[in-house]
């Protein structure tokens, strides 16, 4: 399996924004750049066979440019194992359900996505990593996805994604 984390695009401000954080919305130029992100991915060939997403607004809709951008018949499917406080055991457990699925997309927030990915390759959750908004990364798993059994593919700032995007 081949899971691709990518972070949600920006977002109204969390400081400005009066409504519950979970209903916060991709800015208007949060949505064209994460369409720009998504293009360098398709350009790396993404395609996936299941979209994860957390089920907070923005993360929704980071995942339905991807599923638009990636031309993939994967359906997005909420998963509370993606929420910012989730634990990554859990997110690991249910790629364990995955297994048999080639290429998994896992929309997500920071610290979350940190400290999944390096519990996912260290097997620690020490989130060594700094995931931009719109960043993308994959991890290989050979067989069930474990802790510490994840081979970090690429690690890509939204900038680099965005001008692949452009070739």
């Amino acid at each position: 399996m081949e899971l691709v984390f990518l972070r949600h695009g920006t977002a109204a401000d969390q400081e400005e924004w009066k409504g519950d954080d979970a209903d916060r919305p991709l800015t208007a130029e949060g949505a064209d750049r994460t369409k720009e992100v998504v293009r360098g991915l398709k350009t790396l060939k993404v395609k996936p066979d299941v979209i994860l997403s957390s089920p907070l607004l923005r993360a929704r809709e980071t995942a339905e440019i991807a599923r638009k951008g990636l031309v993939t018949d994967a359906k997005v499917e909420l998963a509370e194992e993606l929420t910012p406080a989730a634990s990554p055991d859990r997110l690991i457990a249910r790629l364990g359900d995955l297994a048999d699925k080639p290429v998994v997309l896992c929309v997500g927030h920071e610290p979350h996505i940190s400290t999944s990915i390096s519990a996912m390759v260290s097997g620690k959750t020490a989130a060594s990593f700094d995931v931009k908004k719109a960043g993308a990364c994959c991890i290989r798993f050979t067989g069930i996805p474990k802790a510490g059994t994840g081979t970090l593919l690429w690690f890509l700032p939204p900038k680099f994604l965005r001008v692949i995007a452009g070739r």
